[in-house]
């Protein structure tokens, strides 16, 4: 299958709450396009939904690592770490987040960390 062919299947099996099977899907799609932004963000998504959390926690910060400007990986992240009991890091994404929506950039640090002061 190709990348695109994978990320829409792996989309129809969410909406159809066969998470195992978008698991699957979006886990192919990012052995086979490793810098791919919205399929390590997807896989995070399915991950969780599958009460996956540690393991959600490790796409998201995948994914933010790979577009860390990108708001809505950031509250993505910020619920799994919210689901995994790391609530410290739950708190820091959310933040990043919201400077995000406000229009601002943050500066470069690691997901699930406090910010960094210019």
């Amino acid at each position: 299958m190709t990348l695109e062919e994978l990320m829409e299947e792996g989309t129809t099996a969410v909406a159809l709450g066969e998470l195992a099977q978008a698991v699957e899907h979006f886990r192919k799609a990012t052995e086979i396009a490793p810098e791919h932004f919205e399929a390590w963000h997807s896989l995070g998504m399915a991950l969780m939904k599958a009460e996956r959390h540690a393991e959600a926690v490790e796409a998201g910060l995948r994914a933010v690592r790979l577009n860390p400007q990108d708001q809505f990986a950031r509250v993505s992240l910020s619920m799994c770490f919210q689901r995994n009991g790391q609530i410290p890091e739950a708190e820091a994404e959310a933040a990043k987040a919201k400077i995000l929506g406000w229009g601002g950039k943050l500066l470069p640090n690691e997901p699930g960390q406090p910010m960094s002061k210019a």
